[in-house]
């Protein structure tokens, strides 16, 4: 399996580069603007309802906010216990590929429980691709307000495994994109034992999730294959995190 911090290859980064600045590029405005948009999140204490279809809460003014990306070495990472909605208390990260997680600084999943989630995944590496998408969506400052939520990641890797055409008629829409995107939040934080089942996803559809311990899948994908969770139980300030190693996409109706 691809470690998760690897880069898109040059044709995927010439495609996201149409809709999306390379991240590279984008670094130093990037890092300017992260402190801005963490302070805006604890300020506005809103609820993601951008989605159709009765999810509630308010959005956000998502305007031009941004998120930082740093490198880091590639080691196991330890994440505190933090307590889900119904009082169990949540343990360590685990999956294979949690190797990837940065040992030290803002993108250690340590460091990660002080942010709220579209900061945290900005300083994380593996996830930077992921990070672009929700920079065009104008999403940034509407995920970090979000309270007490569960994301399926999408790792860079996964974006790499979607058809070239595929990936850029998302992009070419931001609408699309958005609602994508919303697809793979969940309302309220899920712990491993409660992952499992059908739950409500701020998109204002559904998403299934099977198996147990820590080995899930999730089926709808935008390659047919299920995704799984590659590095799961990853706490930020805002959501739990599980990322998977496929981009999900709502069910057409």
């Amino acid at each position: 399996m691809s470690p998760l911090g690897r880069r898109p290859p040059a044709a995927v980064a010439g495609l996201l580069s149409a809709g999306v600045a390379p991240f590279d590029d984008q670094e130093m405005d990037v890092k300017r603007t992260l402190t801005r948009t963490a302070l805006l999140a604890g300020v506005a204490a809103l609820v993601w309802g951008t989605a159709a279809c009765g999810a509630e809460g308010t959005a956000s003014d998502s305007g031009s906010s941004a998120v930082s990306s740093t490198g880091g070495d590639a080691v196991g990472g330890v994440g505190s216990s933090v307590s889900s909605d119904n009082g169990t208390s949540s343990e360590e990260p685990f999956g294979e590929d949690c190797a990837a997680v940065p040992a030290n600084g803002e993108g250690s999943s340590t460091g990660m429980t002080d942010d709220p989630v579209a900061t945290a995944a900005g300083n994380t590496p593996a996830l930077s691709t992921l990070v672009r998408a929700v920079l065009q969506a104008n999403l940034v400052d509407t995920l970090n307000s979000a309270q007490d939520v569960t994301v399926l990641a999408p790792a860079n890797p996964a974006f790499e495994a979607v058809p070239p055409d595929a990936l850029q008629a998302v992009l070419a829409d931001d609408a699309q994109l958005a609602a994508l995107l919303s697809h793979h939040v969940i309302e309220g934080r899920l712990a491993p034992d409660e992952l499992a089942g059908t739950h409500p996803t701020l998109g204002g559809d559904q998403v299934t999730i099977e198996g147990a311990g820590e080995v899930f899948t999730v089926a709808g994908t935008m390659t047919g294959t299920p995704a799984s969770v590659v590095c799961g139980n990853v706490q930020t300030s805002n959501a739990t995190v599980y990322v998977v190693d496929q981009v999900l996409t709502p069910a057409r109706g």
